[in-house]
This record gives structure tokens, C-alpha cells and sequence, in this order.
């Protein structure tokens, strides 16, 4: 049965009201720190600080890759982790344990606002228009960080004391590797359940795909331009192992599909996001390397699609008498992440679904997500976890935005969440 009275969400609601331009000026200024990856620092102890505003035990460390190396979801780095802290506020039930721990979790790495001429406003100077908050990375994802923030900040405010320990974490490297996550799992701080709010339009994720990154350096055999027909050009050759890359995309799209990702139409994308090489127009460029994101269905191991991929570009090598003799370079890093899936019949997802109807008087929403998130950390450690938060648009281009009005609801829900999953101590 429920824990959530309506006379306890009266309360916190009108306490998340009085809050609510604290907690927009709480996401302007995260927002306004540029935590693309190794500039992480700053934002963790801005949060820390809030975190210790609001008497939470605060932990602040670095990663330590070394540890996380034999984890399944570690993700190769090839930078360091000096000075790139996660973060931990822990909210300790001083009585009897009467619910269940819960890790309130969000990233707060953002991925390049690059190039900013595209933005109708400065992408580090979040901006409020018709009710909608601008700024790179409000919605993926430091608007769910506020909204977990406040939510825990509304319960203090209406003097409800929990019956389960709760914690909030901000992580670094959701975005490449997830190392961030399970830093701070693998240091102890857990808890009986996760939420994660990613921006999710009020839904339920009950299904992610795996992902992973590769990188290929293609070989060429420069030149100046003008004896051009007798070099190699690496640029040109590249685009044959890049079409064989969309290629490959169509076909495992055309392969029998996970029973969660029936309905999608095309769940596994495939993209070539980096491209470099080449110095001078008037060279032929001995080398050319492109860097590229491969999706795949949850229960598949990444290693065994890292081979396949490897494989498919060196048959792709062997129609070229070029590339034949000199097949690419493929080295993987980064994501190595698997899917991950949770019962839409688990008693946390149906917490969440039950929060969700008590705040909007509207049925949740489940989703099947089409990339990945730090959920799949929490199932290694066996925590149950969902992600669920606001909407909005334009993540990872030009003119992201979140529509504050779903920050609110999510604000709510989530507070709604805590009183009946940690219960209320009287």
C-alpha cells in the first residue's frame, strides 16, 4: 500500500512552490558552469556546497580507473581522472528503518555546445523564453539534478523525516563511459533502489540499449597534389569503410529485433560522430581517423559486437586492393556498455508509475530507450533503477531547452517517490 497521504503532499507541493525560483536559480547557475569532459571540478563543488546548506553528509573524491577496470560497464578512458570528482550528499534516517534507501543520481557532464554561432542565445548563459529554460545541457541532464535537489529540499522544508537513509549523487561521464557511477557504487554507497531523472517526457525507462565507441585510422600514401593520381589518399579511402559502416547499421537493423524494441522502427543507430586528418589542401593525407558510436539490443555482450563490427570493416577492406594490404587500425574506448532492463512489474517501477499518477492524476508512461544511461552501473550492483524525468528538446544540438513545467511535475513526483519508497518517520 502507499505511504503518500494527501495531507504529506500537500505539504511538500506547496513547499516545492515556494522553492520553485530558488530552484530555477539553482539550474541557471549549474547550467552555467561548461562541464564538457576534464571540467567537471567546479560544478561538483558548487553542488557540494548546496549539499552542505542542506546538512547532508557530503563525500567528494576522484575516480580511480584502476579499481573500476574489472567492472562490466567500465568504459576505456584514454584521459585521467586529477581533479574530476564525483559527488555524494547522504541524508542519514535518524530512527527506525521503516522503508527503503534510495540513490537519487544525475550526471553533470554536458557534452560540447560547439558550434555556439548556432545558438540563438549564449549556450552557457541559461536563459528563460516562454517558459522554457535554454542552455547546453539544462535538459540532459542538470535539470533532473535540480529537480532531485528540490525535491529533497521541499521534505526538509516540511520537516518530514524519512524512514530509509537516502542519498543524492552527481556523476561525471555519463556521456563516454559511466565510470562516473560506478565510482561511487564501488565505494560502498548504495542503497535498495535508484532514480536517475534523464529526460525522459514523464516515463518510465524500462528498457536501454548497449552501446559502444570504436575509432578507425585509415592508412594513405601522401603526396604533393600534383602526382596525386600515383599516392593514396586517406580522406577517400575512409569513405569506403564509412559506407561499409552504414551498411552495417541497415543490416542489424533488418535482424529480428528485442521483444522491448518491437515497436521501433529503427532502434540500433549507428553514427560517425568525429572525423580528422589531412594538413594542407595541396597534400594528399597519408592518414584519416574517424571516431563513431555503435548501438546494440540488451543480453548482447559488447565484446562479441566489438568482433563483429572489426570484422565487417576488414570484408569491407578486402574489395579494395588499397585497403586490402593496408587494412585500418580499429581500436575501441570509451562506452563498452551493455543494455539494460528492469520489469515494468518490479515494485520500484510501479513506485515511480504510482508517484506519477499522484502528481498528474495520469497513467506513467514506459519507454524503451534508444542509447544508454547509468542505469546499467546500478543492475551490475543489483540495485533496481528507472530513469524518469522532465521534457524538452534539442539535446546535443543547437538551442536545447527543458519545458520548466515538466521540471516541476518531475520535482513533485520525485518527492512524492522518496515518501513511499523511504516512508515517513513520525
Amino acid at each position: 500500500m502507499s505511504n503518500i497521504t494527501s495531507k504529506n503532499l500537500e505539504i511538500v507541493n506547496q513547499a516545492i512552490d515556494d522553492l520553485w525560483e530558488e530552484e530555477l536559480l539553482f539550474l541557471k547557475s549549474i547550467g552555467s558552469f561548461e562541464s564538457t569532459l576534464g571540467n567537471e571540478k567546479e560544478t561538483q563543488i558548487f553542488i557540494k556546497k548546496h549539499l552542505d546548506d542542506m546538512n547532508l553528509t557530503t563525500t567528494l573524491f576522484s575516480p580511480d580507473p584502476k579499481r573500476l577496470s574489472a567492472y562490466e560497464n567500465y568504459g576505456k578512458p584514454e584521459w585521467d581522472y586529477e581533479d574530476r570528482p564525483v559527488l555524494v550528499g547522504e541524508w542519514k534516517s535518524d530512527g527506525e528503518k521503516l522503508g527503503k534507501s534510495l540513490i537519487l543520481q544525475g550526471h553533470i557532464d554536458v557534452v560540447s555546445a560547439e558550434p555556439k554561432q548556432l545558438w540563438e542565445e549564449d549556450p552557457f548563459i541559461p536563459t528563460i523564453i516562454d517558459n522554457k529554460m535554454y542552455g547546453r545541457g539544462i535538459l540532459d541532464m542538470k535539470g533532473g539534478v535540480a529537480a532531485a535537489i528540490y525535491a529533497v529540499k521541499a521534505l526538509q522544508k516540511a520537516n518530514i523525516k524519512l524512514g530509509a537513509d537516502l542519498q543524492i549523487q552527481t556523476v561525471i561521464e555519463e556521456e563516454c563511459t559511466g565510470n562516473g557511477a560506478l565510482a561511487l557504487l564501488d565505494k560502498g554507497f548504495v542503497a535498495d533502489g535508484a532514480l536517475i531523472p534523464e529526460p525522459t517526457e514523464l516515463r518510465g525507462i524500462h528498457s536501454q540499449l548497449g552501446v559502444m565507441w570504436l575509432r578507425v585510422k585509415v592508412k594513405g600514401s601522401g603526396a604533393h597534389v600534383e602526382r596525386a593520381e600515383m599516392a593514396q589518399n586517406a580522406i577517400n579511402k575512409s569513405t569506403i569503410l564509412i559506407q561499409a559502416l552504414e551498411d552495417y547499421r541497415k543490416h542489424i537493423n533488418a535482424q529480428p529485433k528485442h521483444p522491448d524494441f518491437t515497436h521501433h522502427s529503427h532502434p540500433l543507430n549507428v553514427n560517425v560522430g568525429v572525423g580528422y586528418g589531412g594538413d594542407w589542401p595541396s597534400s594528399v593525407p597519408n592518414e584519416y581517423t574517424f571516431e563513431a558510436r555503435v548501438g546494440f539490443y540488451p543480453g548482447t555482450d559488447p565484446s562479441d559486437v566489438q568482433e563483429e563490427v572489426k570484422q565487417w570493416f576488414l570484408k569491407a577492406s578486402e574489395q579494395d586492393d588499397w585497403l586490402k594490404e593496408n587494412p585500418p587500425e580499429i581500436t575501441f574506448f570509451g562506452f563498452h556498455a551493455p543494455g539494460y532492463t528492469i520489469s515494468k512489474d518490479s515494485e520500484l517501477f510501479n513506485r515511480i508509475a504510482l508517484a506519477h499518477k499522484k502528481t498528474t492524476n495520469e497513467e506513467m508512461e514506459s519507454l524503451a530507450f534508444t542509447a544508454t544511461t547509468d542505469l546499467r552501473a546500478f543492475g551490475e550492483f543489483g540495485i533496481p533503477a528507472t530513469c524518469y524525468g522532465p521534457s524538452g528538446a534539442n539535446m546535443h544540438a543547437p538551442n536545447e531547452y527543458i519545458d520548466l513545467d515538466s521540471l516541476k511535475t518531475v520535482t513533485k513526483t520525485i518527492a512524492a517517490f522518496i515518501l513511499d519508497w523511504c516512508k515517513e518517520n513520525n
